[in-house]
């Protein structure tokens, strides 16, 4: 895999997720997420906290608080827009892919680094896009090629363990990508559940 193809996965899946997130309404932010627990203000404030310390171990602003806080205020779009935009420059940044990213997860080479943020990105935009009725933004194609990096990579195994991914959910033979991909990583029943069982 090229490392230019997966920094242009990346900003593809903010792109995805971007669209998915300057469609949520007010009200909509307490509604259910797929996430257990969660609503789509609290998975959307995981997904920012995410982005902003990504964004700082790349080299970029610090983060200035840990993944818990509160990183919406009072403006959830606002603050995912500020967050995406620096994440795609950390990420556009010469020699990116190079540098051993030091997130919770260890220290990663860059391109490992890569595939675990593309899988935050993406995954938390389907999730979103599930939780608000806004599934025509979902990137399928994406979600494909998403899976068959894990399967490639040797799945995902590891990490099936609370707080990251639950065990495998079923799947229609012919479900859409979007659907198989949360299937895999846990997230359990059609689209439009609200429920998980993990948080990743």
């Amino acid at each position: 895999m090229q490392h230019l193809t997966l920094v242009d996965r990346i900003d593809s899946a903010i792109t995805m997720t971007t669209a998915v997130v300057d469609g949520i309404s007010p009200d909509q932010f307490a509604a259910p997420s797929l996430c257990a627990g969660w609503d789509v203000r609290d998975e959307l404030n995981h997904l920012v906290g995410g982005v902003r310390i990504f964004t700082a171990a790349l080299g970029g602003p610090p983060a200035g608080a840990d993944h818990d806080a509160d990183w919406l205020g009072g403006d959830p779009h606002l603050a995912y827009h500020e967050a995406a935009t620096a994440d795609r420059a950390a990420w556009r940044r010469p020699g990116a892919l190079d540098t051993t990213v030091h997130i919770s997860l260890g220290a990663l080479p860059g391109p490992m680094a890569a595939v675990v943020h593309l899988t935050e990105v993406l995954v938390h935009g389907v999730d979103l896009a599930v939780a608000t009725g806004r599934g025509q933004h979902i990137d399928q194609r994406q979600c494909a090629d998403l899976l068959t990096t894990m399967h490639q990579a040797g799945g995902i195994d590891p990490f099936r363990r609370p707080g990251m991914f639950g065990p495998e959910q079923p799947a229609p033979a012919d479900a859409t990508p979007s659907r198989q991909l949360l299937a895999y990583l846990g997230r359990a029943a059609e689209h439009g559940a609200t429920e998980m069982t993990a948080k990743a």
